[in-house]
């Protein structure tokens, strides 16, 4: 009980100081929706070759999930790495919550946070450019792409505890853009060469914005999609208790 609450504590605290960083909450949630009707005016209103959907209704799943990605990503690693090194996780050591707890309040947290920007692309595309959807399809969107979200903190995690606070910057920085780019995020990964798709393919934000993009047409969430998320978020989550662990030996 004693270890249930002081996980909730945490996460209220963390909610808390991202809601407070208007910078933070700038990229997380405006740059998106930016974004998005930037790419979305620039390609047009046609289909996405492939894949039975509008320009608009693509790229707002993108979008989203970008935007989830970076709330949860970048607000994790840099943070963490930086508490690492104010000595803040060492207090933390001294209450009662576990290693585990911190690990999953870390990622609840980001989650929560990451939320915001999800709903505020679907408003734009709906305004904006008119996107229109059962309402069964915008909670399922909002939940599927909230709950994958998960696996992108976990690996926030991660990153945090894998290096210190001079390198968390550029190696989140080439996870962030790597994984959006060559996930098919900014672009449809239909246009990429084969042996790039193939890559694309085994990629966590591939099958992250492929959930989105099967309910727009309807569909349930294809089952490889679901198994890779959820292999990535065991490794993801895995690795960063293991380096939890060892960061508490090492201290």
């Amino acid at each position: 009980m004693t270890h249930l609450l002081a996980a909730r504590g945490l996460i209220k605290l963390e909610i808390t100081r991202a809601l407070r960083n208007r910078k933070f909450l700038f990229f997380s949630v405006i740059y998106p929706s930016v974004l998005f009707v930037i790419v979305s005016g620039t390609q047009g209103a046609g289909q996405v070759p492939e894949t039975g959907l509008s320009v608009p209704a693509f790229m707002m799943v993108s979008m989203a999930s970008f935007g989830a990605l970076t709330a949860v990503l970048m607000g994790n690693s840099e943070r963490i790495a930086k508490e690492r090194e104010s000595g803040w996780v060492r207090q933390l050591r001294l209450t009662a919550l576990p290693g585990r707890g911190y690990v999953l309040a870390k990622t609840a947290s980001a989650a929560v946070v990451g939320l915001p920007s999800v709903v505020v692309v679907f408003a734009v595309a709906a305004v904006v450019k008119g996107v229109r959807f059962e309402a069964w399809q915008w909670l399922a969107l909002t939940g599927a792409i909230w709950a994958g979200s998960l696996c992108f903190a976990a690996l926030g995690v991660a990153i945090g505890y894998l290096v210190s606070g001079d390198a968390v910057r550029p190696v989140t920085m080439i996870a962030y853009f790597g994984l959006s780019l060559l996930g098919g995020l900014w672009m449809p990964a239909t246009t990429f060469p084969g042996w790039l798709r193939d890559v694309a393919s085994w990629l966590p934000t591939h099958a992250y914005a492929a959930l989105g993009q099967a309910i727009e047409l309807g569909e349930a969430p294809h089952a490889g999609d679901v198994a890779l998320l959820v292999a990535y978020f065991v490794l993801f989550t895995g690795g960063a208790a293991w380096l939890y662990r060892k960061d508490t030996m090492e201290a």
